[in-house]
């Protein structure tokens, strides 16, 4: 089990939390996601032989938001 965090500066409210959090979910392997508004800050974990962090990069530009690796 790995962990990752992903910084998402334009997250805004709770309907970006939930994007976010459905968007991390959907990736295959992932375990855990926790998305703190006030940090802009994502962790998760996951299984590193069925994602790689750059599933979970993905998953959330394809939302729309702009992220910084941590």
């Amino acid at each position: 089990m790995e962990n990752g965090f992903l910084k998402v500066e334009d997250m805004r409210d709770e309907n970006d939390v939930n994007k976010v959090l459905h968007a991390l979910n959907e990736v295959w392997g992932v375990r855990d996601v926790e998305v703190s508004l006030a940090n802009k800050l994502v962790t998760f974990s996951y299984d590193e032989k069925a994602a790689s962090p750059i599933d979970f990069l993905q998953a959330v530009k394809d939302t729309g938001f702009d992220i910084k690796e941590e």
